[in-house]
């Protein structure tokens, strides 16, 4: 009995310590501050498309836009201390996520030339307050605020000491790469919102990745297409294999790769293969269908080259996630691991392509 009490005290304590600290700082709305990740204008700031805007996308594919995958708030400060409050909705838990993905922020801080990760912070009901990082020094710093992967967001409030100062900071990302994929992009299995590899992509290469991962629904539906080719971007990458079996490959690639050519005559478009489905190994029905996807692909891609379009560039998935099995959270989505294989693997080709077409 004893023992119950004294850890229900020392749990008391804690969260009332956590509670007096939260309520000693200063909270700013986070509503003027530059969004990094978004696409276009919307009614709502933190969703990621306006999809009052485009006419018959599948229900599903607009409710997922609203979703904060790939936002982030950038802002400077002295202050040693940051917090952040934050209200997602009711949505149920997902069970290949990390709730710190699903619901949570997390927070990066410029460290020289790098974006250096700096702290968490954790879902605990619809609306959310935690400090994310204390006891720095009080130095000016850029830091980038990553939201949620997979909620919709409602307020953001950064919390600073009272006697310290904060401010917009630009978005220190340049040009616009727009990713149009899976859950995969969205950043299913990534620990938290920033290590989703679009975010990765943006922090290790300073271009400006833009995600649009439409978990489960990335399927090449002409709405869509109509959608994707509508954002104005300095090239493309489409990462949709995933969602779309073996025949809608065949009978989308080709339109959604003519979709974006039409509206944008020289943009780079990269198309990339599936990566390897981990249960396909022992599922062989689940197996032969990847491998179907993913020559249909490579097909419909060759046929395009081979009709002259320019600027189309094809990336395959051979050991896009290592050999060991070790790289997914469930067999389909890759975990933290298996994400910076595919990036090790993707990175380079990508760069290089883009620098090509002076995107740097």
């Amino acid at each position: 009995m004893m023992r119950y009490l004294l850890i229900v005290l020392c749990c008391a304590l804690y969260f009332e310590a956590r509670a007096q600290k939260v309520e000693n700082l200063n909270f700013t709305s986070a509503s003027s501050f530059t969004l990094v990740g978004k696409s276009e204008e919307t009614p709502n700031r933190y969703d990621r498309i306006d999809t009052n805007k485009y006419k018959g996308l599948p229900p599903r594919v607009a409710q997922l836009l609203t979703n904060a995958a790939g936002l982030a708030i950038s802002f400077k400060t002295n202050s040693s201390v940051i917090a952040a409050k934050w209200c997602v909705s009711k949505s149920r838990a997902l069970p290949n996520m990390m709730p710190t993905a699903q619901k949570g922020v997390d927070l990066y801080i410029k460290n020289g030339d790098q974006w250096q990760f700096a702290g968490i912070g954790r879902v605990s009901g619809v609306c959310n307050d935690e400090i994310l990082i204390s006891h720095m020094d009080k130095g000016e710093k850029e830091c980038l605020l990553y939201l949620p992967l997979y909620d919709v967001v409602d307020k953001v409030e950064i919390g600073i000491e009272k006697q310290a100062s904060i401010s917009s900071n630009e978005d220190p990302f340049k040009k616009r790469v727009l990713i149009y994929g899976s859950s995969i992009v969205q950043g299913t299995g990534a620990s938290r919102p920033g290590m989703a590899y679009p975010a990765r992509l943006s922090r290790a290469s300073g271009i400006n990745f833009i995600n649009l991962g439409l978990s489960g629904s990335a399927k090449m539906e002409p709405e869509v297409a109509n959608m994707v080719a509508a954002i104005d971007a300095d090239a493309y990458i489409l990462d949709c294999v995933p969602n779309t079996n073996p025949k809608l490959v065949t009978e989308r690639t080709a339109n959604l790769i003519n979709t974006i050519r039409n509206k944008h005559s020289s943009a780079p478009i990269i198309v990339l293969q599936s990566l390897v489905r981990e249960t396909g190994y022992w599922d062989k029905q689940l197996g032969a269908q990847v491998k179907q996807q993913n020559l249909n692909v490579q097909t419909e891609v060759l046929y395009l080259l081979q009709k002259g379009m320019k600027n189309l560039y094809f990336i395959t998935s051979e050991n896009m996630i290592g050999n060991d099995h070790e790289g997914t959270i469930d067999g389909t989505h890759p975990n933290d691991l298996g994400y910076d294989r595919m990036l090790k693997h993707i990175q380079p080709q990508i760069i290089d392509i883009l620098n090509k077409h002076g995107i740097k």
